[in-house]
């Protein structure tokens, strides 16, 4: 597989277990274990909690794997890889994370510049500023 490729599939999967772990973590638990035991929202929680925590298991595996790919082919420090393979274990990190990955992609790999999967502008993570947006 492609560096282009890894490269979109990192993305995808970095984004649905960012969006799974929150709703996992903020919607899901806390309805089933803030919520009054057999009440419509306790049920919900349990639902949720069970339906997202396993798609999330799953898709987490799956980014460990791409993650670990690309490390290797990109040869990351161990420290930034393990932060990278990590970063789907803590709520809104991995956005961060994907963040720099796709920055530090796009220097290693200039083809990868043009490539824009709806981030922004397709060059503006080629370097210049880092300022938040406001």
């Amino acid at each position: 597989m492609g560096v282009s490729r890894l490269f979109n599939a990192y993305r995808v999967l970095a984004t649905i277990v960012g969006v799974l772990l929150m709703i996992l973590v903020f919607v899901a638990v806390p309805l089933k274990y803030l919520s009054a035991d057999g009440s419509s929202n306790a049920d919900l929680g349990e639902t949720l909690t069970s339906v997202v925590g396993v798609t999330h298991g799953w898709m987490y595996i799956a980014y460990l794997g791409v993650s670990l790919v690309i490390s290797r082919r990109a040869r990351w420090p161990l420290g930034f890889t393990l932060l990278t393979m990590l970063a789907g274990l803590v709520p809104i990190l991995i956005f961060w994370v994907e963040h720099r990955v796709v920055r530090r992609l796009r220097s290693e790999y200039p083809e990868l510049a043009a490539t824009s999967t709806g981030s922004g502008p397709a060059g503006s993570a080629t370097g210049g500023s880092s300022a938040p947006a406001a």
